[in-house]
């Protein structure tokens, strides 16, 4: 199975305004890259994520001894909600969690990934076939709302057709 890899680029994907944990996603279309008739797949070696609270705000949380989340998704196919890693559509999650233990609103005394860090980088990166990949989304009880920006480190490699097409098949 011959590879032909091209150097990395880098793709990068928004939800925006996210607030009161309603779901939100948006499409990212691989069809430049990926053709599974073709043989072309893309391959994601690193997934970066960047949480912006309002105009560059503080990840503060809205009620006193409170917490807030900005949890999302990467996946092959669309979904209406958030997903577990067991669905076999997940490429990547995370989550950022707030938290305050103040007895004062709008503050906030610490936020951490460790909840769900997403994978920096795999060992032989992600494999997909195809053309539409999902970044999905909420947050709940920051002060301001919450944007989630992901950027992707990838390259395009070709497989056999039938490689190509056994794994846009599996991922829809």
């Amino acid at each position: 199975m011959g590879m032909a890899k091209s150097d990395s680029f880098f793709i990068r994907a928004k939800i925006s305004g996210l607030t009161g944990g309603a779901f939100e996603q948006t499409a990212i279309d691989l069809g430049a890259y990926v053709d599974a008739l073709g043989k072309s797949v893309l391959r994601i070696h690193r997934v970066s994520t960047q949480y912006v609270c309002g105009n560059f705000d503080a990840p503060t949380v809205t009620a006193a001894n409170g917490e807030a989340r900005a949890y999302w998704q990467l996946t092959t196919q669309s979904q209406a909600a958030l997903v577990d890693a067991t669905d076999k559509s997940v490429i990547s999650t995370g989550n950022l969690q707030s938290v305050n233990a103040t007895a004062v609103a709008n503050h906030y005394s610490f936020s951490t990934q460790d909840v769900d860090i997403n994978p920096e980088d795999w060992t032989n990166g992600y494999l997909v076939g195809v053309e539409q990949i999902y970044l999905g989304g909420r947050a709940t009880n920051f002060e301001q709302t919450t944007d989630i920006v992901v950027v992707l480190e990838c390259t395009v490699e070709t497989l056999s057709s039938s490689a190509a097409m056994a794994l846009a098949l599996s991922q829809q």
